[in-house]
């Protein structure tokens, strides 16, 4: 991917948060004119393919929030194993240990030599997850176990993407209290969801506002161009859409007006669609300008019939955006099959018989979200082996995912 001049002239604006489409931000990808036509007096017109300009992107799982299950040699070199969340390991290790085993961590899990290897695979966009703990002050004192020291290490992150480029989704990934129960991904391995109460979501909007002041203030933040609410929350809580959500929306806005940012200029707020089934933010949002949809879309736990014929069929007549979400980014989602039959022969990754389904259930994939706004991948690395069903780079290391993810057109056959 080669960055544009309109690229450029948006990175020396200090241009802080929009979509990519409505700005032109990715540019020319590699392959992305279909031909050029003539326009008379030697002029031409370039036609673009329907991909040009999307998002195609991948989240850095398990960086500012460790999963182990997806980094379980990670987790055992740090002191951790055997504890469920970064909650629990910080909770054994205590906080001066903790801080400098998740520093470590920290350095080294993501480089940028990933950040070179994702643009040399046509990845125009990352999504990071983070915890509400990012914040430090946030964080009771008293009573939960954080690691400390993280803001510096994102801040040369999203630096790095914006120095390539790449644009950058704000994900708060964990959150107050956690939002779903017995998820490590919440950074706590919680028994309750203990977020849906107006004390966890106020240390939320905390987060936010610093977030979205931090974006638009410091230079390293110019490509990061939406953030989310919070990710997956639980079903069932009336008072997400109703309380957090309204609030959410307002606070961030309450924080831009505070700093002038012109309209132009705001951040997109994203939220989970309605499909993902905790309510439909456009209740309370309606029509507001800036706002995008998250939809997660894992195949693995979907109730349809887990076959390879059924897999492809359902990915190529995907559909998103029901109850007027729009628009839409396919924030997660993965190559991951029904965890019953994903080592049998059929499926085994380890079986090259088995390539030309993967790749080509990759194609149908990339096609279907394309017809919205575009995709992140999870996740850009993984320890699991050769199982390469979570991991973007080890799949197009072993020749499953193509370089060039143009080619998914002519891969799907849909």
């Amino acid at each position: 991917m080669k960055v544009s001049l309109l690229s450029l002239l948006a990175l020396s604006t200090a241009v802080s948060a929009w979509l990519p489409s409505e700005r032109n931000f990715f540019g020319e990808q590699p392959n992305s004119v279909a031909h050029n036509l003539a326009a008379g007096k030697g002029r031409s017109v370039k036609r673009y393919l329907s991909a040009f300009n999307k998002i195609r992107g991948v989240n850095l799982g398990s960086l500012f929030i460790i999963e182990p299950w997806m980094a379980s040699q990670e987790w055992a070199a740090m002191g951790c194993d055997g504890t469920n969340s970064e909650f629990d390991c910080m909770a054994r290790l205590g906080q001066d240990a903790g801080n400098k085993a998740f520093a470590g961590h920290w350095d080294t899990w993501i480089t940028e030599e990933d950040l070179d290897r994702m643009m040399d695979f046509g990845i125009n966009t990352i999504r990071v997850p983070v915890g509400y703990w990012m914040v430090e002050e946030t964080v009771y004192r008293d009573s939960e176990h954080f690691p400390q020291g993280g803001m510096a290490f994102l801040d040369r992150l999203v630096g790095w993407a914006a120095n390539r480029g790449m644009y950058v989704i704000l994900d708060l990934h964990g959150a107050p209290g956690a939002q779903e129960a017995n998820q490590p991904f919440t950074g706590q391995y919680a028994g309750e969801p203990g977020f849906y109460q107006s004390y966890q979501f106020d240390r939320a909007y905390w987060f936010l506002q610093v977030m979205t002041d931090r974006i638009h203030q410091h230079t390293e933040y110019r490509t990061v161009g939406m953030i989310e609410v919070v990710n997956e929350p639980a079903r069932n809580h009336p008072n997400l859409v109703s309380e957090y959500y309204a609030t959410a929306h307002s606070k961030i806005r309450e924080s831009e007006t505070h700093l002038n940012i012109p309209a132009e200029s705001a951040l997109t707020i994203q939220f989970m669609d309605s499909a993902w089934g905790a309510g439909n933010a456009k209740d309370v949002v309606g029509d507001a300008p800036n706002i995008a949809y998250d939809d997660h879309r894992y195949l693995k736990w979907s109730d349809i019939e887990h076959t390879k014929e059924s897999y492809l069929r359902t990915s190529c007549t995907d559909t998103f955006g029901r109850d007027g979400n729009s628009p839409v980014i396919v924030g997660e989602w993965s190559l991951a099959v029904k965890s019953e039959i994903e080592n049998t022969p059929e499926w085994d990754p380890k079986n090259a018989d088995n390539n030309q389904f993967y790749q080509q259930w990759w194609a149908s994939q990339v096609q279907a979200y394309e017809r919205d706004i575009g995709w992140v991948f999870w996740s850009w690395k993984s320890q699991l082996g050769a199982d390469w069903r979570w991991s973007y780079r080890q799949a197009v290391e072993a020749n499953v995912i193509p370089k060039d993810p143009n080619s998914a057109a002519g891969i799907a056959k849909c």
